[in-house]
């Protein structure tokens, strides 16, 4: 019977292309222990050892941590326990496949949008990223005080739909901040809060407008939904804008009664 091949940590490593630095570590960790040469205590390695280490790879590529390949090495078959712990394995990749695809999409529209605009509020921009990040979290908080109609016109856009939105939503927002800080009641104010609030109608629709309008929603729970997006303005802009539209608002419920 031919004497199994032995192998030398180099020689080893660039056989199995792991580093000799890794090698040491999967030896401290006791992971994968060679034997040492007993002259000059070097490490040697055998043909068992690289179907060690492919077992130590191929359970790493599936997401255990050392430490627990560690405990799995001696394991010679695997049962169903397996499955339960690969089942919970997917749903954390699955779970950070969305986040990284959340990510791109974020970073891809963000590009677009400095490209085509060549600089951005800071305010702004984190709200509209923070609105990707949350768009789930929106989505579920919707569906339990909406119609899932609604919930289809809000979330079911095209990528060229939302990054339209998205300029659009740019532009509305410097012009509010350019104006912020003149009377509620000057006209160039109340024609941009008036824009501003019919872009709402047609991202949404004015019928999706009048269901929002009417769904019974807890003040505690607006809260929450409002705190899942980072306000593109300061807390002085933002007052100013509530004044701006409150004073529209009465002015067009005025003016209608007076038609009547």
């Amino acid at each position: 019977m031919a004497e199994e091949a032995k192998y030398g940590i180099g020689e080893f490593a660039k056989r199995t292309g792991i580093s000799v630095r890794t090698l040491h570590y999967y030896d401290e960790l006791g992971l994968l222990v060679p034997e040492k040469n007993v002259s000059s205590g070097h490490r040697v390695y055998s043909e068992g050892d690289i179907r060690k280490l492919q077992k130590i790879l191929s359970l790493k590529f599936l997401g255990y941590s050392l430490e627990t390949i560690r405990e799995m090495l001696e394991d010679t078959k695997f049962s169903l326990d397996l499955v339960d712990t690969l089942s919970l394995h997917l749903t954390g990749l699955q779970e950070e496949k969305e986040r990284i695809e959340k990510s791109i999409t974020a970073i891809e529209r963000t590009i677009k949008l400095l490209k085509e605009e060549g600089e951005v509020d800071s305010l702004v921009l984190m709200s509209l990223i923070s609105n990707i990040q949350t768009e789930n979290i929106q989505k579920d908080w919707l569906q339990k005080h909406v119609s899932d109609e609604i919930v289809e016109v809000l979330f079911n856009k095209s990528e060229e739909d939302k990054l339209a939105l998205d300029k659009e939503y740019i532009h509305l927002t410097k012009e509010l901040k350019h104006l912020f800080g003149k009377p509620v009641d000057n006209p160039e104010v109340q024609s941009l809060v008036e824009r501003y609030i019919h872009e709402s109608f047609k991202f949404l629709g004015e019928e999706a407008m009048n269901i929002l309008g009417e769904a019974k929603v807890d003040e505690e729970d607006i809260k929450e939904f409002e705190a899942m997006v980072p306000s593109p303005f300061t807390k002085e802009e933002e007052e100013w804008l509530n004044q701006a539209i409150e004073y529209l608002m009465m002015n067009s419920t005025m003016s209608s009664e007076e038609d009547n």
